[in-house]
């Protein structure tokens, strides 16, 4: 049997989630093989997390807090653990993403993070470095549905994006990998929600070709503006830049196609798709 994991809090969220988790499980008297039936889990996936060597499932720690009568500790635990995959810059805008009443973004290059499917993500990640463990791959991909899932449990969300053709154009991963993602695409161009407008190729050169944007309103009225590069992020948190990259956005979004017209776009690369 493996050796107790002890607390540690002060190594990582990760570690404090399989400590708790161990702890609970042992005193309601719980086997891993039981546990794992409970929450609908496997026992070797159970023991991975409970000694720290993976990142929980999404649905993980709101099956624990059930089972156990918890209050949320678990889901806090791993919101915590899901800020830990990132570097201090991007904790930092993943706290402002939530609270944010309103977003707007562009994806030069790539599809935006919290646009893409898992099995896109999965692609992107692998990609960008081939030696990242398939651990390392799925902690990151765990970190951007966490994301993405508090954006959708937001009340009146109000989420906006200019995709560049090339998003469109250079795809990862299989084609059927590929259609997925584009099919997400056209459904979200315009929802409730969401809204997505295709800048085409024929637009031309704009001022926001070097990387990615992201521009926030918290609830409060604060705006703040997000600039990534390859493998970097710059968080801009003063009105006069802030100001400038609004504009900068509102002349693209001007020169996008239609919601409508952007689905259409979309489907028609999809089609082009090899089989």
């Amino acid at each position: 049997m493996p050796a107790r994991t002890e607390l540690t809090p002060d190594r990582s969220a990760r570690h404090l989630f399989g400590a708790k988790l161990q702890r609970y499980r042992e005193q309601a008297g719980l086997s891993l093989e039981k546990l794992a039936s409970i929450v609908n889990s496997s026992r070797s996936a159970l023991s991975r997390v409970e000694h720290a060597e993976v990142m929980p499932d999404q649905d993980l720690p709101a099956m624990l807090d059930a089972a156990f009568g918890t209050d949320g500790i678990f889901a806090e635990l791993y919101a915590l653990a899901v800020k830990e995959i990132h570097p201090d810059q991007f904790q930092r805008l993943m706290s402002l993403e939530a609270r944010a009443k309103r977003i707007r973004g562009l994806g030069a290059q790539v599809i935006p993070g919290l646009l893409q499917t898992k099995d896109y993500s999965r692609a992107q990640f692998q990609a960008h470095d081939p030696r990242a463990t398939p651990e390392r791959v799925e902690e990151l991909i765990i970190g951007r549905m966490h994301r993405q899932a508090i954006l959708r449990g937001k009340r009146n969300a109000d989420l906006g994006w200019v995709l560049d053709e090339a998003c469109l154009r250079r795809l990862y991963g299989t084609p059927d990998v590929a259609r997925a993602q584009l099919e997400r695409l056209a459904h979200l161009t315009y929802t409730p929600s969401t809204t997505i407008q295709v800048l085409p190729f024929s637009a031309g050169p704009h001022g926001l070709l070097n990387g990615a944007l992201t521009l926030l309103t918290l609830e409060e009225g604060t705006e703040v503006a997000y600039e990534e590069a390859m493998t970097t992020g710059t968080l801009l948190e003063d009105q006069t830049s802030c100001d400038q990259h609004r504009r900068a956005y509102d002349l693209l979004s001007a020169r996008a196609l239609s919601p409508e017209d952007s689905a259409d776009f979309i489907r028609s690369v999809m089609e082009a798709i090899p089989q």
